[in-house]
């Protein structure tokens, strides 16, 4: 059974730092894409980061510069340095994983941005 286990949210203040990691248990063909979405309360969940199986990396032009995404594919994990955080920053954040047949999503971590 798939399964993405996130983990690092928490409570930060402004300008602080969180590494989110992301790790797939179960075996799962034709990895794409990984990622990290946001969502808050009455909103569409939104693009944070992706990246590619070739290491390709793209970003919300509002994380950019602040945000890094990194994978290991031989732990299966992707992660989620964010740094200089602020509130507006407060999400769920969701883990994803493309393949060439479906999309598999995390549970959600909370990240919450205040002083």
């Amino acid at each position: 059974q798939v399964q993405l286990v996130e983990s690092g949210g928490g409570l930060v203040q402004p300008g602080g730092s969180l590494r989110l990691s992301c790790v797939l248990s179960g075996s799962i063909f034709g990895i794409n894409a990984m990622g990290w979405y946001r969502q808050t309360p009455g909103k569409e969940r939104e693009l944070v980061a992706t990246i590619s199986g070739a290491g390709r990396a793209n970003y919300a032009d509002s994380v950019k510069g602040r945000f890094i995404i990194s994978r290991d594919n031989a732990k299966n994990t992707v992660y989620l340095q964010m740094n200089s955080l602020e509130p507006k920053d407060t999400a769920v954040y969701y883990c994803n994983i493309e393949t060439i047949i479906r999309s598999y999503w995390g549970q959600g971590t909370q990240v919450t941005v205040s002083s």
